[in-house]
């Protein structure tokens, strides 16, 4: 079966279908854990849910199409802060629907999603022996300890008492 994402440079109708093929699965399951876990409406959910899949869908596509050497996470991040920005005709609208999505209902799907990509290729990830684990690791120690110290520099500075 081949793969429903391939990491072609150019973006074929198939291509594109296949992404919002997936997308829409993982906003339906993100939409379903959503209101049962946290009790936010579906329909505002769902709203949400598309706008995060749309600029997604938008990142995507400028990665491959713009001739820049650049990260879709890059292009969907700046699209999304310029559509959430204040000032901006869009913000009011994208602000309200998106905070309708919890952060945990996503990383929830996400988690289980790459979970399943692991279990596709374990022997790979076996072949990577104890160094690749331990390694994993300390990158994710180093990336929480270096957020708090930068977190608790940022109360400190702006006068928030420190505990």
């Amino acid at each position: 079966m081949p793969d429903l994402i391939d990491g072609s440079e150019n973006v074929s109708v198939h291509g594109i279908f296949n992404w919002i093929f997936l997308l829409a699965i993982f906003s339906i399951i993100t939409v379903i854990g959503n209101f049962l876990g946290y009790k936010h409406p579906i329909s505002g959910s769902l709203i949400g849910m598309g706008i995060l899949s749309l600029i997604t869908l938008a990142g995507v596509w400028l990665e491959r199409y713009l001739p820049f050497n650049v990260s879709s996470i890059l292009y969907i991040s700046v699209i999304g802060i310029l559509l959430a920005f204040p000032g901006m005709p869009t913000s009011d609208f994208v602000l309200y629907y998106v905070s309708q999505i919890e952060l945990l209902a996503i990383v929830t799907v996400f988690l289980a999603y790459v979970g399943i990509g692991m279990g596709k290729s374990w022997d790979e990830f076996k072949a990577l022996g104890w160094k690749a684990i331990v390694i994993t690791i300390l990158v994710i120690a180093a990336t929480y300890y270096g957020a708090a110290i930068v977190a608790h520099i940022v109360l400190v500075l702006t006068g928030v008492p420190a505990v």
